[in-house]
Order: structure tokens, then sequence, then C-alpha cells
């Protein structure tokens, strides 16, 4: 192996991936900064050492990541083709990507997962059997207070929904009152906490709070995935009803303590420009406006959503959260 220097800064070590910065004294190999060093002498050591390890331990990675999320991918694409989903649920995959975006979320079989507001469990008929036996799901719904109101009822038709069948046997339930606390899974036990089209309906009051209570559930390093019909640059609210704004969506997530890990296109829909006669809802599937205009809206397809991931960092609890407030 032989080494020389690049422009008095970096020092290339050929037949390997290695380099080191002379002026940060950062080793890197195979473009990961693997250790930070005092001196040269202790480079030459290293460079040996990361030289011999970089293809066995990268190498060993690269393919445990490739392993996992193929995994991963396998346990969603049964539970997506699974017999117990409707056939009215699946025609409706061609707009809600759930592989996809489940994916994107860093999804895998073994998490521990809290779906906020399940409604009538679109995603937990996908959620449940891709976790069960090896992770764990927590609904965290609307309580059933006895009142023959929108929140009880839906809540009932829940508890329905999941004793129709064994598969969601493992699913557990909390009590989630939006604008109010609540604890949506024991504090600091989720990987992944998921809202699917709900920040419309909780007004910005109730999302600064379920992502309040989002962060006390995780567990530091776990993940937030929303997903929200997207208001476009430039639109007003009130020409937009049902659309949430994606950069003030972001600031709310990070003033509760999380940090933007990305966005993606995968829920995307170019054909929505957003200003319709009944907001979201003339889109389909609820096709407010019944008949009239239908084929248009249906050509339409579902809304514009954005897709976007947060991360609870590292080192960092909900009491650090309340000592910054």
């Amino acid at each position: 192996m032989s080494c020389y220097v690049t422009k008095s800064t970096l020092l290339v070590c050929s037949k390997s991936a290695i380099t080191y910065d002379l002026v940060n004294t950062n080793l890197t190999v195979n473009g990961n900064i693997m250790i930070k060093l005092k001196s040269l002498q202790s480079l030459v050591t290293s460079a040996v050492v990361a030289s011999t390890l970089s293809i066995s331990v990268l190498g060993s990675v690269n393919l445990y990541a490739h392993s996992d999320h193929k995994h991963s991918t396998v346990s969603l694409e049964q539970a997506v083709a699974g017999e117990h989903r409707s056939a009215k649920n699946k025609a409706r995959d061609q707009y809600r990507h759930p592989v996809e975006t489940l994916a994107f979320f860093g999804f895998t079989p073994e998490m521990t997962v809290v779906e906020i507001t399940p409604g009538g469990g679109w995603y937990t008929e996908i959620l449940a059997p891709a976790l069960k036996g090896k992770g764990k799901l927590y609904g965290a719904h609307y309580p059933d207070t006895g009142e023959d109101n929108y929140y009880s009822n839906s809540r009932k038709k829940l508890v329905a929904m999941l004793a129709s069948n064994p598969i969601y046997s493992e699913v557990v339930l909390t009590d989630f009152v939006p604008r109010q606390p609540s604890e949506l899974a024991p504090e600091g036990t989720a990987d992944l906490v998921l809202t699917f089209r709900n920040l419309h309906n909780w007004k910005d009051e109730g999302v600064e709070q379920v992502f309040k209570d989002a962060f006390k559930a995780l567990k530091a390093g776990g993940v937030l995935g929303v997903v929200e019909h997207r208001l476009p640059a430039g639109v007003a609210p009130e020409k937009a009803k049902g659309y949430v704004s994606e950069a003030n969506t972001i600031k709310q997530a990070k003033a509760a303590g999380f940090r933007f890990a990305g966005a993606s296109e995968v829920n995307a829909n170019p054909k929505d420009m957003a200003e319709h006669p009944k907001g979201v809802w003339t889109l389909p599937p609820s096709l407010a406006l019944g008949e009239t205009d239908k084929e248009k809206y249906l050509a339409i397809g579902e809304s514009d959503r954005m897709t976007l991931k947060f991360v609870k960092p590292e080192n960092s609890s909900f009491s650090d959260f309340k000592k910054q407030k």
C-alpha cells in the first residue's frame, strides 16, 4: 500500500479507500469517518488495520442492511396482499403506497409501532400482520366515553374490527385525546410513531400536542412518520380546506424536539391543485360532490401528500425537552 499527500490536506492511500485529513485529523474508510487521530504516527497502525477490516466489516454491514431491508419489504408485501384486506382497501394501494411509505420510515417487523387514530383500520390491516409475533403495535385512538358521538362510535367500530380476525389479536389500544396530553405508548418504548392524514383535523394546537406525545413515547433514535394532505405553496388555507403546510409541519415537529430527517415524494400527486369546492373531500375516496364532476375528480385521484420523517435525537428524553421549554 502506498500513500501520498493531496493539496497538502489529505493523505490518500492507494489500493484502499482510505483518506486522512491532515487538518481535521479524520481517518475515512470507504467514505465513512472511522476515527479521529492525533498524529500521523497513529495513522500508520490504523491504516493497516482499517484496510484489512474495511472489506470484511463494511461489507458485512452492507450485506446485513440489504438483508434487513429485504426482510422488512417481504413482511409488508405479504401483509398488503393478505386475504383479510378488502378489495376496496387494496384498490387504494395505488394512491397510498403502503410498502414504499413504511420502508421510507424505516419499518422492520421487530419494531414497537404506534399508529395514531387508526380510524377504519386501513393501515392497521397492514401493520398488525407485519408485526404479529415479532414486534408490537399500539393503536392510539379516541376513548369510548359511553356517549353517542363520533369519537366513542369510532372506538367501538375499531374494537369490533380488531375482534373480527385473529390477525389483530396482538394489537394494544391506548387512549388518545386531541389537544390534551396523551400516553400513546409507555414512555420511551416506541421505535416508530405514525400518523396518516390526521393533522388537518387536530389544527395547530392539536398537532403541537401530539408531536410532544410522540416525542415522549419514542426511544432515542426513534422515528415519527407523517403523511398529510399538502397545501401548495402560495395557496391560502381557506381556499384548500383539509390541506396542511409542509413547512409549518416541519417547524412544529422541530419545536417538539425532533430532527427533520427527510421527505419522500412517494405519495405526491401533481394532478392535485388543492383548490376544490369541498376541499380535499372533493377527491376520492370521499367524492363529496357525489355524481357532480365525478369523472373529473376520479381522474385526479387521491390528494397530493407530504411524507415526512423525523427522528428523536440520541441521548434525549422528554424531560430534556421540557427543560428546554
